[in-house]
């Protein structure tokens, strides 16, 4: 597995595979020909049929910027000739001549892959790659994950999750004082600040946690779905789960931003063993592998926070991602809005369900996290294209949003 500094991004929004990876594509290519002085993007499949919504012509030519590009969205390209739903070619000229192209895969979570350049990837430096083999490892020399982290990244990943906190607590303040509708053409009313300021009538315990966790969700997501910056955790259309649980437990209980640090860098194990075993990207596997990851990371470091075992931190994780599998990824309008910004708020509440679910039941579980990691993979393969963020299926399909 590679540094959790992969998993945890920092970028603008509303999508991690839509605008962060092929920005970061145009900006390598750049680096690598600066005499390029204008260049092409071919869009397929996913990147094609939802990048309007998803502003992806946006991000490459923000990062192209001050020289011309030429967006094409090819929609025609079955999703079966290409390596991956988001592929993307981009060349680049020289005074109209070429001077190369590049053919890149954008895998989730801002991670692109250029092919025929895999040597330029970030190496592995984790050696275990399931949660069974760090479970005992973890267990053999008494620490908990958070430590493993440690010995394998050294001490300075504690300044790069200290950034991340910081970002994720950024998001939510911007998000929460925000007002009006969002971009895009939904016309989508912000709900963020409305829900962290209007009080139920007769509010129980247990209905404002509801309430301000979900404030909190709607407001990083919201921020997102505006091009502010966010922490892919582990995308942008997944970005709000995890930063909602550790901001409100941390109010309302009182836990340091040490341990929230070490919460996060427990997340981030789970997230990043989704992503290396299956997939984070909502167009390879439905929003299962994004909103249904996250609640794994979200439901992980919040059993981390109150120092749950290793069988219980796994089986929150494993709950979380088996009461999502099969979920599509279906954004009306190829927008990061309906039903995305929902989604994560109903996922945030849900991680606490399941870490009190595992308190009770982990030594009765029957399903470890690795097995439900490859059944979620093999349930994204199987779903059927119009599922995997193209928008023609689902509420993308039926609302009468769409034309």
């Amino acid at each position: 597995m590679k540094t959790l500094k992969d998993l945890y991004k920092v970028g603008s929004g509303p999508s991690s595979s839509h605008t962060i990876g092929p920005s970061t594509a145009a900006q390598k290519f750049r680096i690598a020909y600066p005499e390029a002085n204008s260049f092409k993007a071919i869009l397929y499949d996913s990147l094609s049929k939802t990048g309007r919504g998803h502003r992806t012509d946006y991000a490459i030519e923000k990062a192209c910027e001050p020289f011309p590009v030429e967006i094409i969205f090819d929609t025609e390209t079955d999703v079966a000739d290409l390596p991956h739903p988001n592929t993307l070619d981009f060349i680049g000229y020289k005074d109209g001549v070429e001077l190369d192209r590049w053919r890149i895969l954008s895998v989730g979570g801002g991670t692109i892959r250029i092919l025929g350049m895999e040597e330029a990837e970030l190496p592995d430096i984790y050696d275990l790659n399931s949660y069974n083999d760090i479970a005992d490892y973890c267990r053999k020399k008494e620490i908990r994950i958070w430590q493993y982290v440690e010995e394998i990244e050294g001490p300075s990943i504690w300044d790069y999750l200290s950034d991340v906190w910081f970002m994720m607590k950024r998001a939510i303040n911007e998000g929460l004082i925000a007002t009006g509708t969002l971009p895009g053409g939904l016309e989508l009313k912000r709900k963020a600040n409305l829900l962290y300021n209007q009080r139920h009538i007769d509010e129980s315990a247990e209905t404002k946690q509801t309430r301000i966790v979900s404030s909190y969700a709607y407001a990083v997501m919201e921020y997102s779905a505006d091009n502010g910056i966010v922490v892919t955790a582990p995308t942008c259309g997944s970005c709000g789960i995890v930063p909602a649980l550790m901001r409100y437990f941390q109010e309302t209980r009182g836990f340091s931003d040490e341990k929230i640090l070490h919460a996060l860098a427990t997340g981030g194990i789970i997230g990043n063993l989704i992503k290396t075993n299956a997939s984070i990207s909502g167009a390879e596997c439905g929003c299962q592998a994004e909103v249904g990851s996250a609640c794994c990371m979200g439901a992980a470091s919040l059993a981390e926070l109150f120092e749950m075992n290793l069988e219980e931190i796994e089986c929150a994780a494993e709950i979380a991602m088996e009461h999502h599998l099969g979920l599509s990824c279906d954004p009306i309008m190829g927008l990061v809005q309906i039903p995305c910004i929902e989604r994560n708020a109903v996922a945030a509440v849900r991680a606490i369900q399941c870490v009190n679910l595992s308190s009770f039941l982990a030594d009765t579980r029957k399903i470890s996290f690795d097995a439900v990691i490859h059944t979620m993979y093999e349930t994204g393969q199987d779903m059927p294209n119009r599922y995997k963020e193209t928008s023609e299926g689902g509420l993308a399909k039926i609302s009468s949003f769409c034309s």
